[in-house]
């Protein structure tokens, strides 16, 4: 197996932390008053999302890196019906995330082993 680069490893654990935090804060919100439930249950699966990927993407799994890739570019969208600092650091974020996930040295780490 290939070794892992710096920078999957960064951008994975950024997943985790990210998918942790988020699903702890928004938790908290099953508690209060008649929501729409079903919008809090969909923020916490993306967050869920968030983890999934991070770990995979750590275990060299192809798919997490194209999830990770797709999670970010889904808040890249969703931040343009809030504002547009908010659409630059989500595009500038993945922007980035693509880079380093799709340079030659992920590629090969994310690679089956012939």
């Amino acid at each position: 197996m290939n070794r892992r680069p710096l920078a999957v490893t960064i951008i994975a654990c950024l997943y985790i932390l990210t998918g942790v935090v988020g699903l702890a804060f928004h938790f908290t919100d099953f508690t209060k008053p008649p929501r729409l439930e079903y919008d809090i249950a969909w923020v916490e699966l993306i967050r869920l999302l968030a983890i999934v990927s991070g770990v995979f993407m750590l275990r060299g799994s192809n798919w997490a890196r194209w999830l990770a890739v797709a999670w970010i570019a889904y808040h890249v969208v969703l931040s343009a019906f809030h504002s547009w600092p908010q659409v630059a650091v989500h595009s500038l974020l993945c922007a980035a995330f693509a880079y380093f996930l799709f340079r030659p040295e992920a590629t090969r780490y994310f690679r089956p082993p012939s």
